[in-house]
């Protein structure tokens, strides 16, 4: 048998292979990232804090975008078949270059499994009962041209529900599977309707891209980096046209957190489209983009809290004065109002770490400290950061936002669909995973076997377990900034 993680390693590795062929610029963008990451690795000895230099070179994250409920039902069994779950709501539908879909992410949710390959597809549905975006005819249409087309052929789904009961697939099926799955996502040559791929364009450039054609393909596939910046500079040295900024947390002497993401832009890509008069011409489109990411700490609820209102607070000081810096802005703010060490966003019970005792070293007859801060700082227990393995809505619409040729329309004056967690497990099929809670499990479970391994010794043997393992914290009052 093939087990579910080669299958998964295995198709990440050659939806890469595929995905540079389509898009060249992504081969450049993977040579520039792996430069770096050497470089950062040979200078830097705590360099693999947040993971080896194997798993960050492996690392991809995909982005695909569906139709119907039916066609998330469907890619949701083949990412099942690879050891992927879906995990995270992202409703994408508000703010500034609001767009009409709701994501989630399928990627492992084991440690070791992600350890092994953490690859992710960030998977965006449509929501064509929106009547911010679509009004009744539009909808009715839209829903009909969608349920006459088929993404993923039954061969794979019977495939892929095969290596899910199983763990995995015999060598022939494992190859028949890997084919077909990666052939589901490569660029349709199919002509596109050229009047209706526009109206839905005048609504949303998503919106095309989703329901204008007649099958799904790869829209991004991001590797990660060890120093964003520098990636940032050299591809522009190399030629390639960057969007206007990074995403996410700024670039500051304290820790990294959550995910700093940017791409190059959207490029224009020849495609053949089917006129009215039945005749075909050659055109273009742009609709696919090269995003790559760096990955820092995962933030409790509390953490996430000040990490958002520093945003937008960020937002409101450069409303008041454009011309400012934007990263110097933020990196004041976050000088003031962020933990600036790893110790004191774990005491602070403002980010995810896992615990590790340390033992055989001499007491001197000394009881522990009771407490979490105490523990680390006298060498009892040391902290290993959690690695934030999930997406920001906020940043993901920017880099949507930044590679959108038109803005669309959107009549914010109506009401939208409500959509959550529920309705969009409802609509998979399987449940939607918490992200706090599989971060928060991994550090209690790390804490306790820990906690144990100390009580061994009479020391900690009436040390309570209640008063370090705590469930998180409500978020605090906003800092004064």
């Amino acid at each position: 048998m093939v087990p579910t993680w080669q299958l998964r390693a295995a198709f990440a590795h050659r939806l890469s292979a595929m995905y540079g062929t389509e898009v060249p610029a992504y081969t450049t963008l993977l040579e520039v990232a792996g430069r770096v990451n050497d470089e950062v690795a040979a200078r830097d000895p705590d360099a693999a804090r947040l993971g080896s230099l194997d798993r960050v070179t492996a690392e991809r994250h995909g982005a695909i975008r569906v139709g119907t409920p039916d066609e998330l039902r469907q890619a949701a069994q083949i990412f099942a078949a690879l050891g992927m779950r879906p995990v995270g709501c992202y409703d994408l539908r508000d703010g500034e270059g609001a767009v009409p879909v709701v994501s989630t992410a399928f990627r492992p949710t084991d440690g070791e499994e992600l350890d092994r390959n953490p690859f992710r597809v960030f998977t965006s549905l449509l929501t064509t009962g929106d009547r911010r975006f679509f009004d009744p005819d539009l909808q009715a249409r839209l829903e009909a041209f969608l349920a006459r087309r088929t993404l993923f052929p039954p061969e794979l789904l019977t495939l892929a529900e095969r290596a899910e009961e199983a763990a995995g697939l015999p060598p022939a099926q494992a190859e028949r599977f890997l084919t077909l799955a990666v052939a589901a996502f490569e660029l349709s040559p199919e002509p596109v309707d050229r009047a209706w791929y526009t109206e839905l364009e005048r609504v949303s450039a998503v919106a095309a891209d989703i329901g204008g054609v007649t099958a799904t393909h790869i829209n991004h596939l991001t590797p990660r980096v060890l120093d964003i910046d520098a990636l940032y500079r050299r591809m522009g040295e190399r030629g390639i046209t960057m969007i206007d900024r990074i995403q996410g947390p700024p670039r500051w002497e304290g820790p990294d957190v959550l995910l700093r993401q940017t791409s190059f832009r959207a490029l224009a890509e020849r495609r053949t489209f089917r006129e009215p008069d039945g005749g075909h011409t050659d055109g273009s489109l742009r609709v696919r983009f090269g995003e790559v990411e760096a990955r820092g700490i995962a933030l409790t609820r509390a953490g996430r809290a000040r990490y958002d209102h520093l945003m937008a607070e960020t937002d409101r000081r450069m409303a008041l004065d454009p011309d400012a810096d934007r990263q110097e802005t933020a990196r004041a703010l976050w000088r003031r109002g962020f933990p600036a060490t790893e110790h004191q966003l774990a005491v602070e019970h403002q980010a995810f770490f896992t615990y590790r005792p340390v033992t055989g070293r001499p007491r001197d007859g000394r009881c522990p400290p009771a407490d979490l801060a105490g523990l680390l700082r006298h060498g009892w227990l040391t902290a290993h950061p959690v690695v934030y393995e999930d997406f920001l809505p906020r940043s993901a619409a920017g880099i949507f936002r930044s590679n959108l040729t038109e803005e669309g329309t959107r009549d914010a004056g109506r009401a939208g669909t409500p959509f959550d967690a529920r309705r969009l497990a409802e609509a998979i099929g399987r449940p939607v995973l918490d992200p706090f809670t599989l971060s928060a499990q991994q550090q209690e479970r790390s804490l306790r076997q820990a906690l144990d391994t100390l009580r061994a010794g009479p020391a900690l043997q009436a040390l309570d377990d209640g008063e370090l393992i705590a469930p998180d914290p409500p978020p605090d009052p906003a800092p004064a900034l």
